[in-house]
């Protein structure tokens, strides 16, 4: 598989489908807008490999979901140099009052059937005509369950490192035995767990390895996500990223950018280290393309995930390509889409218009104009927190919003929000001097000069 660039769509969980999971009219909508910013590739939203009661989730466990899939397939490929692959999933019961089923209950029957699952999944992903499949092996699902450090069963599935790599590793067997050795086969795992007592990438290195080492074609890293720290709310069933670990799955914007870069890092030198070369995808606040290609050149990573900032602009790839990184729409890692998925709702960005079901389209080339007498940037320092607030300005098409730049002291400015008419910063400290602009951004991502810069002085500590 030949990817036209190396930015790659991990899988995201949208709720657009119905619980009979077939495809939709508002799936094929959204991995089509996705597919016209042209990434790499395109991992489509875990599906099931087994029919058990859940919500709003894809499923390719019968026959009977291929047209659906076959058709999106073909639409994509269609549209879009893309490679798309499905993400498929085997996940436990739980129930709404904070009960869950765990690896310990399984039997050996119960193996057998994930086991067959996956291997017939990946053969139908096949015939509907993916260009590969990745195997969910994260999170709080199954698999990432028995390689966890947590799993505590009795026999050769659980306890020790070999015995917790068995079912995954019977997994890959089972659907490269399925599809052949020409199909891509791919595994998205945890670096780390982020809870207690769970694995570390001194341990993953090798979980790793063991997956090169059977012929895995790419390693997708990610991090925490898991059950054991997830805040149960009554009534509801347990969410696996209510958390600290889920925190770390899905790091917001009190993280640093490439905030889990560190593993993946350890993970590709550890498996280079033992010959082998398989691909590994780096996730996590990679969202500019100075940080994407440092990444890339200093090889520490060979592909980079990135999915809300590809919510946030499906049509970053070409951009990117195009050299017009200055029309992207950014991520401000706000995590709102992660609030919505939390509340079972259809997961859509803040930045979008109001009431979207999908990000806009443009081939507006008009930046947005400020007022004659420019946008009026006033900045009061009030209830410990500097409030901005300025006159809107006009476009051909529409204003989508404004970002807000910030530089302490003489130091440079850096994008810090997007925001619809106003701003409070709640981030600043006594004794500090900050300076703001605004500027506007249409709907295709062209921006309007800077406003007039204004000052705030804070008064010293008392």
């Amino acid at each position: 598989m030949r990817l036209a660039n190396r930015i790659v769509l991990p899988a995201m969980v949208t709720r657009l489908s119905g619980e009979d999971g077939f495809v939709n009219d508002a799936i094929r909508d959204r991995y089509l807008r996705f597919a016209e910013g042209e990434p790499g590739l395109i991992v489509l939203e875990a599906m099931a490999v087994h029919s058990a009661k859940s919500g709003p989730l894809l499923r390719i466990s019968d026959d009977a979901f291929l047209p659906g899939l076959a058709d999106l397939a073909k639409r994509i490929h269609d549209r879009s140099p893309s490679k798309v692959v499905p993400q498929v999933i085997h996940f436990l019961k739980i129930a709404r009052s904070g009960w869950r089923q765990k690896v310990g209950d399984l039997t050996r029957d119960d193996l057998a059937s994930i086991r067959d699952g996956y291997a017939r999944a990946a053969e139908r992903a096949r015939r509907a005509g993916y260009d590969g499949v990745e195997l969910h092996m994260a999170h709080a699902y199954t698999l990432s369950s028995f390689l966890s450090r947590r799993n505590h069963r009795p026999d050769e599935y659980g306890r020790t490192l070999e015995n917790r790599l068995r079912l995954p590793s019977e997994v890959i067997a089972a659907v490269r035995a399925a599809v052949g050795r020409d199909f891509p086969v791919g595994v998205r795992f945890l670096a780390e767990e982020c809870i207690k007592d769970g694995a570390t990438v001194d341990e993953t290195k090798r979980t790793a390895l063991r997956f090169a080492q059977l012929g895995v074609d790419w390693l997708s890293l990610s991090n925490g996500g898991k059950f054991e720290d997830a805040i149960h709310k009554p009534g509801e069933p347990l969410y696996p990223y209510t958390g600290y670990s889920g925190d770390r799955c899905m790091p917001g914007r009190g993280y640093p950018d490439a905030a889990n870069l560190a593993s993946a890092i350890e993970v590709r030198r550890y498996v280079r280290a033992h010959g082998c070369a398989t691909p590994v995808v780096a996730t996590g606040k990679i969202h500019t393309l100075e940080l994407a290609e440092r990444i890339l050149r200093d090889d520490e990573a060979d592909l980079v995930g990135m999915a809300r900032p590809l919510l946030a602009d499906p049509d970053l790839p070409r951009k990117w390509r195009d050299g017009e990184e200055d029309r992207v729409i950014g991520c401000v890692y706000a995590n709102v889409c992660k609030n919505l998925d939390e509340t079972f709702q259809e997961v859509r960005c803040f930045l979008w218009p109001k009431g979207a079901l999908q990000a806009p389209r443009s081939s507006d080339r008009e930046p947005p104009r400020w007022p004659d007498g420019g946008a009026s940037l006033r900045a009061e320092f009030r209830r410990g927190r500097v409030e901005l607030a300025w006159h809107d300005a006009t476009d051909g098409e529409a204003v989508y919003g404004y970002d807000v730049l910030r530089a302490e002291g003489d130091g440079p400015f850096v994008r810090t929000a997007a925001k619809s008419s106003h701003y409070h910063d709640e981030s600043v400290t006594s004794g500090m001097t900050y300076r703001y602009r605004v500027r506007a951004y249409d709907l295709a991502g062209n921006r309007s000069t800077d406003s007039e810069e204004v000052e705030v002085r804070l008064p010293a500590i008392a």
